[in-house]
């Protein structure tokens, strides 16, 4: 079992050895760097407030979907525990 590993193991560092020979970095166009610079930026700390008020508003929301889904598995459940034990 070692020797199995051990052979896959020097497989695949001659297979790594190949691909970084083979491989090269390519630079990439200039105006797609630029764009890409453009899109990505950092915000500006009151945005950064803003956006931890409205985490604390969806999770409130969040918060409330999983306590009604709950509830309703919970009466689902209870339907089946009184109804559904009879067909049993």
């Amino acid at each position: 079992m070692k020797r199995i590993s051990t052979q896959a193991d020097d497989e695949l560092h001659d297979l790594e050895e190949h691909l970084a020979g083979t491989l090269r970095r390519v630079q990439p166009p200039s105006e797609i760097v630029t764009r890409l610079r453009e899109r990505i930026h950092f915000p500006q700390p009151s945005d950064i407030a803003y956006q931890f008020a409205d985490w604390r508003r969806l999770f409130f929301v969040f918060s409330g979907v999983m306590s009604g889904l709950l509830a309703a598995i919970t009466i689902a459940r209870a339907f089946f525990y009184f109804f559904g034990r009879r067909e049993l």
